[in-house]
């Protein structure tokens, strides 16, 4: 692992051999991150086509979507413990392989079926890889200023994945076809798949440890359930069968997980003590918030700029390049702060930043130009997601025991992946709501409905500032204890 005795190092120096294989291990993670968020969304844009060359019905074509969310929220947890269990390099390889093999199978399907299996199969790889590149981080870069680094870059080249998907996949399908949305996985994961084995180690296993079967089920199940039935009610009422029924489920699911984990798991999937420590527990559920806050940002503003302003979805991506630097500088300088500050000041600084630029967003309309209307807003509030995700991520997760990086980093990812989810199925509900409640369609009412979605964002921003209160206010000792 990276040490040095000289906080004077930097990690951009080219001058130690040392240095510059942390930079190849760092690169190798941020890239697999990146890969596992923007396929998240990369397919948005080219559903139309992929439902007209497949043959998808108009409710199936939405599990090319909804198949690799549902996925990757249910076993994020399995597979964050079965990290700490069978190592770092052993899960990211494994998880990049299964994720290059089902993007190969989607960008070769002939039918709808075999796409949705292989979005499915995708969710899996990817959860695998997600909590494996956050515990590489973790626990290969030791010393404070070079793990702050690598905190930011990790942060920040997984959340421009997140805004990179309508750019992406507009200027794939368009040049070239929507299969190549996937097929472009196979020759990089090729890659990462040859750069991972060569570059970690074997992070040390406890091979005689089993994993906890009756938590892993109920987990993944439970997490599943909840997502998909708020999924649901994007186009069904939130008292509905169709919506109300897996919600229910997933949070029994979810309830007997608890009682399992603190009464019958002799080797817990999750072991409840982390959540009795309050950085873990209010980072993980601010995280979570952030989820949601992300996609009003990431998502809804470029639908603003589509069915309001008039963009085409390649010009949509294009406008919100500049909050995507905005955000890649932020998140960086944030990491490397962080350790000077502790987290809470930085917190309620994003989340200032947050509230005044999505207040300011909500007062855009049909005759809101780019500039201000836009532009403006939007840079606030990727300062303010900047400052906000790699300070409670490195909060929530850092100078955790060895055998506990893995089940950290995936409850950590998890909060937030699941805030995301049930966060898009909320705020498009409350969009479908406002539209529904106003007469006619007219753009003017469209315009609305997205401000509805910023406002909710502003409370969210202002429910994170809320609970960064309870966050030190200095920089702790975080190193967890039994």
């Amino acid at each position: 692992m990276y040490q040095s005795n000289d906080t004077s190092v930097e990690l951009d120096s080219l001058a130690n051999p040392r240095t510059n294989h942390m930079r190849l291990v760092l690169a190798v993670v941020s890239v697999s991150q990146f890969m596992v968020i923007l396929d998240a969304s990369i397919v948005n844009i080219a559903l139309a086509t992929i439902q007209h060359d497949l043959g998808f019905n108009a409710t199936g074509v939405a599990w090319v979507v909804d198949g690799y969310l549902i996925t990757v929220a249910g076993f994020m947890l399995l597979a964050g413990r079965a990290t700490d269990l069978f190592g770092q390099r052993r899960m990211l390889v494994g998880g990049l392989a299964l994720f290059t093999v089902s993007s190969l199978a989607g960008g070769l399907a002939v039918a709808p079926q075999m796409l949705v299996a292989a979005r499915v199969a995708q969710g899996v790889g990817a959860a695998m890889m997600a909590p494996a590149t956050l515990a590489v981080v973790n626990t290969s870069f030791t010393e404070k200023r070079a793990r702050a680094r690598a905190f930011g870059v990790w942060s920040a080249v997984g959340g421009v994945g997140g805004m990179m998907g309508a750019l992406a996949g507009g200027a794939i399908t368009t040049g070239l076809s929507w299969r190549w949305i996937f097929l472009i996985n196979v020759p990089i994961g090729a890659l990462l798949i040859a750069l991972t084995s060569i570059t970690l180690s074997d992070s040390q296993t406890r091979r005689s440890e089993s994993l906890d079967l009756r938590g892993a089920i109920t987990a993944t199940a439970g997490l599943a359930a909840l997502v998909y039935g708020t999924m649901q009610t994007a186009d069904h009422l939130w008292t509905s069968p169709r919506a109300l029924g897996p919600i229910g489920v997933g949070l029994l699911l979810l309830t007997v997980f608890a009682v399992v984990e603190a009464r019958f798991a002799a080797q817990p999937l999750m072991p409840l003590r982390l959540l009795r420590i309050r950085r873990v527990a209010v980072g993980v559920g601010a995280l979570a918030l952030l989820g949601g806050i992300s996609i009003a940002m990431w998502c809804f503003t470029p639908l603003f700029l589509q069915n309001v302003l008039g963009y085409n979805a390649f010009r949509a991506g294009l406008g919100q390049t500049p909050a995507a630097m905005t955000f890649l500088i932020f998140a960086r300088a944030a990491a490397t702060i962080l350790p000077r500050t502790g987290p809470r000041p930085l917190v309620l600084i994003g989340c200032a930043c947050l509230l005044t630029g999505f207040g300011w967003l909500a007062q855009a309309d049909t005759d809101s130009g780019y500039l201000f209307g836009v532009l403006g807003p939007t840079l606030l509030v990727a300062v303010g997601i900047g400052l906000t995700f790699p300070t409670l991520m490195a909060t929530a997760t850092v100078n955790a025991l060895d055998s506990d990086t893995g089940i950290l980093s995936g409850l950590a990812t998890t909060g937030n992946q699941v805030g995301g989810s049930i966060g898009l199925a909320v705020l498009s509900a409350a969009a479908g709501t406002n539209v529904a409640r106003e007469a006619g369609n007219s753009l003017s009412t469209v315009a609305t409905s997205y401000n509805v979605v910023f406002l909710l964002a502003a409370g969210l921003a202002c429910a994170i500032a809320v609970a960064s209160v309870l966050l030190p206010s200095n920089q702790p000792n975080l190193l967890l204890t039994r």
